[in-house]
């Protein structure tokens, strides 16, 4: 197991403390998992000090899922998480990223009015 599978499983977790420990020693914040995929695309998106941790180093907030081209911005539009949205669009995430079916965040926030509204101004 690599630092950064740990990475991606602490933050999947919403262990802030473990996330910080980990960047501290050295795990790439952008670096992939086995699974392909970097700690901001698994991260728990209601947890914002992980967010928020992972942004502040450096972590890219417009990377693309490999297999549906969703941004972490499409996942917490979809999980309705809206302060995690508007932490991604402070960090420069792209509110008008297309996924694999041509959709942005706001055509996947469901029926989060507070998200809708939000990336809606945006």
């Amino acid at each position: 197991m690599t630092l950064e599978d740990d990475l991606t499983t602490a933050a999947a977790t919403g262990n802030t403390a473990a996330v910080e420990q980990l960047l501290r020693s050295g795990a790439e914040v952008n670096g992939v998992n086995q699974f392909g995929r970097t700690a901001l695309q698994v991260m728990m998106m209601g947890s914002l000090p992980v967010a928020q941790l992972l942004l502040k180093y450096g972590a890219d907030p417009n990377v693309k899922d490999r297999s549906t081209g969703a941004t972490p911005l499409h996942d917490a539009a979809r999980t309705g998480f809206t302060d995690t949205v508007r932490l991604l669009v402070h960090f420069h995430a792209d509110p008008n990223a297309r996924d694999n079916k041509n959709c942005r965040p706001i055509d996947v926030a469901g029926g989060n009015i507070e998200v809708i509204n939000f990336l809606d101004t945006v």
